[in-house]
């Protein structure tokens, strides 16, 4: 986890990942801001803090995976 949301969770809340870059690319059905799916989004203030939390280790994945593909691209 972050230090940010690591300090989140300690005051027991979780942190929006929301970058306030609010566009849904058609191609992988995610945010191109948070990377979050639109389900997630708009389930976001229904979540849990421990389904909030599996959003952001979702999330985590994600951005590995993105960082890996345009690694290769740029080779």
């Amino acid at each position: 986890m972050t230090a940010g949301i690591d300090k989140a969770a300690e005051a027991g809340s979780v942190p929006s990942p929301c970058i306030n870059v609010c566009r849904m690319d058609a191609s992988s059905g995610l945010c191109e801001g948070c990377l979050r799916t639109i389900d997630e989004i708009a389930g976001w203030s229904l979540y849990d803090d421990h389904e909030k939390r599996a959003v952001w280790d979702a999330l985590k994945a994600r951005r590995a995976r993105l960082i890996a593909s345009q690694a290769k691209v740029q080779r």
